[in-house]
């Protein structure tokens, strides 16, 4: 299937969900050969977030686990305090893009109201839309106790997300977010094309199973912009392991929030930028 002239989503035939790749036909250049090959892209379309009714946002994602994104989105960015208040979330196909029609807690959704902002998403961008600029940067509480991993089990970690990036692999185009449990062991990934989103569907998903989130540790494929200490923050994570560096804001916000915080974690290598007591 070649998609270059569509903006639709696409169904897959088979499961009757969205498709998160499609292929396309390309032609690749090698040692000055070319050569006409299919290749493997990854989805990306508009996800429309709708409160109660009202849209809030309008996110570039991949189509897969939505419900989780709706979830771990409404939390990450305070609109939610629990999930609970999540009454209804119902995923709608539409032609250019997906709606996400979720019902929630009438005092959330008068409190979303008053605060609300008109915000449209890109990939890399999570301030589009911020009316002040204490909307741009919020500030969560500190996170509480937490596990403590050692450097082994981290470097570890990132070697078993891996093996659960099966988009990744597939497209290389997208993020992922991982869980790492007290143990150590790696028990959920979540892809996306942007990292956000990956970091809000893995959240979302856990926050359905009730997860201890000071018991963990999110491990990141993206680097650790202040968006994703936030994040982390908001919902009681107080450990990050980053692939890539941090921006000088999200240190800032971690040692704030007393959140843990490395980067360029690497074979036998990584740097801790913020809070090193939960690693041993």
């Amino acid at each position: 299937m070649n998609t270059r002239n569509s903006s639709s989503p696409v169904i897959d035939d088979t499961t009757g969900d969205y498709a998160t790749f499609a292929r396309v036909q390309v032609d690749r250049w090698r040692d000055g050969q070319r050569e006409t090959v299919d290749d493997v892209v990854a989805e990306e379309v508009p996800i429309a977030l709708e409160y109660n009714g009202i849209s809030h946002a309008v996110m570039m994602a991949t189509p897969a686990d939505l419900e989780d994104f709706a979830l771990g989105f409404s939390l990450t960015e305070g609109i939610l305090a629990a999930p609970g208040e999540l009454y209804e979330c119902e995923i709608v196909p539409g032609c250019e893009g997906v709606q996400v029609q979720m019902r929630i807690a009438t005092e959330r959704f008068v409190a979303l109201k008053e605060k609300r902002r008109n915000l449209t998403g890109r990939t890399g961008c999570g301030l589009c839309g911020a009316e002040t600029l204490e909307q741009a940067v919020r500030h969560p509480q500190a996170v509480r106790g937490g596990a403590v991993f050692s450097v082994e089990q981290v470097h570890a970690a990132f070697e078993q997300m891996q093996a659960g990036q099966h988009l990744q692999q597939a497209t290389g185009a997208t993020h992922a977010a991982a869980w790492m449990e007290a143990s150590g062991r790696i028990v959920l990934v979540r892809e996306d094309v942007g990292r956000h989103n990956a970091l809000d569907k893995l959240i979302g998903a856990l926050a359905e199973e009730e997860t201890d989130f000071s018991q963990g540790a999110a491990i990141i494929t993206s680097r650790a912009s202040y968006e994703m200490v936030q994040k982390a923050a908001t919902v009681g994570i107080g450990f990050i392991a980053a692939v890539s560096a941090p921006t000088a804001l999200a240190i800032r916000l971690a040692e704030e929030t007393d959140v843990t915080l490395l980067g360029f974690v690497r074979k036998q290598g990584h740097v801790v930028y913020a809070r090193p007591h939960r690693l041993r």
